[in-house]
């Protein structure tokens, strides 16, 4: 998983509320039993003008243009600004892959489905929860000034805005170490794996014939 320390980018505003997962990658993207290559399907529904299916070359695609990240000064965008109830829906982890593998590091919203918030954390994406008044006052900038970046500094747990003002953020401390060292569970596992290897020596010497039960 990649680490999330400092990260400066382009903001993109989706003004829309109660964005739920199928929305984010509807459901006939899910059939794929890789974690890869959700990214151009990403919002397939609103993104393009034409039915998506499995497999599909983008380039032959129609999109829409007043689609928000099909317009020319969102491109490249790797911050998301949202509404409340963001990923709201069914429980696909898929969500967050596709937002990842599009280019987004971090959503501000003023709330998350708690589902879709939690995956986003294990998948180094990272979720930031901000009151309403000043997510508001975000779609404003970003909406008055092209090119509009935000810096998200994750160790300091603020965001700062290109005027210079900077916005608190609260989160949770071990999800914070988790993406500042860029570890999801799997990664937090590897990391005991000369206890776990210790572990399991001690256990077959005791009970040797766990060692035939095994290799059964």
């Amino acid at each position: 998983m990649k680490k999330f320390t400092v990260h400066k980018g382009l903001v993109a505003p989706m003004d829309r509320e109660n964005v739920d997962t199928d929305a984010i990658i509807p459901k006939q993207f899910l059939k794929s039993i890789r974690k890869t290559g959700f990214g151009p399907n990403l919002f397939d529904e609103w993104r393009y003008l034409d039915p998506g299916y499995p497999g599909q070359d983008p380039d032959s695609r129609k999109p829409n243009p007043d689609f928000v990240l099909n317009q020319p000064r969102f491109q490249g965008a790797s911050i998301l600004l949202a509404r409340k109830n963001f990923g709201c829906g069914s429980s696909r982890e898929h969500a967050p892959w596709a937002l990842d593998q599009y280019g987004f590091r971090a959503i501000l919203a003023p709330s998350f489905a708690d589902i879709f918030f939690n995956n986003s954390f294990k998948n180094g994406l990272l979720p930031i929860v901000l009151p309403e008044a000043t997510i508001a006052k975000l779609f404003d900038e970003v909406n008055a000034f092209p090119g509009y970046e935000l810096t998200i500094d994750l160790d300091r747990q603020v965001v700062t805005t290109p005027q210079g003002e900077r916005i608190p953020f609260e989160v949770q401390p071990f999800r914070r170490y988790c993406l500042l060292n860029g570890l999801d569970d799997i990664g937090l596992t590897l990391r005991q794996s000369d206890k776990i290897k210790a572990y399991e020596a001690q256990r077959l010497a005791t009970k040797p014939w766990l060692a035939h039960t095994l290799n059964a």
